[in-house]
């Protein structure tokens, strides 16, 4: 099973906190100050930081979907 990594811009706030979880998912666009999905498909080995990227960022503004 994969997964995918989903960022919901019209959420995001800019905190950043999510590069900090999982910096080789997620990187930031300083122009436009919001999240960037860097892998929209990361290696299983990187779920648990993708995990807690999506657990702390203070806009809920990011997600996992299973897929098959």
């Amino acid at each position: 099973m994969t997964f995918r990594v989903v960022a919901d811009l019209g959420l995001c706030q800019g905190h950043q906190m999510c590069q900090g979880e999982a910096p080789d998912v997620f990187g930031f666009d300083e122009a436009a100050d919001l999240v960037t999905v860097l892998q929209e498909h990361p290696d299983d080995s990187a779920r648990s930081d993708v995990e807690s990227a999506v657990r702390y960022c203070p806009a809920m503004a990011l997600a996992i979907e299973e897929e098959a």
